[in-house]
């Protein structure tokens, strides 16, 4: 399974970096992406780092303010997310991806989920 960490509260302009742990297989063979979902919104790609070279895909939404990469040492792939909006607030998940980054992000399509974390941006 996909596990998701670091989640929290943080105020406007703060930072916050998700981690995404896999049990029972190992991560640095999947392509993965990060997703979320708001309230009443649908489900969002928004970063996806290649398996084979690391080459990684961003949401214009969240360009130049979130960083992915992952760490084959510990399994684990992070989202750094910096200089954090309101509008980021959501329930964050990772998924390992059979496709292309683009097509994982801009379709926002994933194929094993984590349970989520959430984040929310307030003062």
């Amino acid at each position: 399974r996909l596990v998701e960490s670091g989640g929290g509260l943080v105020q406007p302009g703060g930072s916050l970096r998700l981690s995404c742990a896999a049990s029972g297989f190992t991560l640095d063979l999947y392509t993965v992406g990060w997703f979320r979902q708001a309230p009443g919104k649908e489900r969002e790609g928004i970063s996806c780092i290649r398996h084979t070279d690391d080459s990684t895909y961003y949401a214009d939404s969240v360009k130049g303010r979130f960083s992915i990469s992952r760490d084959n040492t510990n399994h684990t792939v992070y989202l750094q997310m910096d200089s954090l909006k309101p509008e980021d607030t959501a329930v964050y998940y990772c998924a390992t991806a059979l496709r292309e980054c683009p097509v994982v992000v801009e379709r926002a399509l994933g194929d094993f989920w984590g349970q989520g974390t959430q984040v929310t941006v307030s003062s």
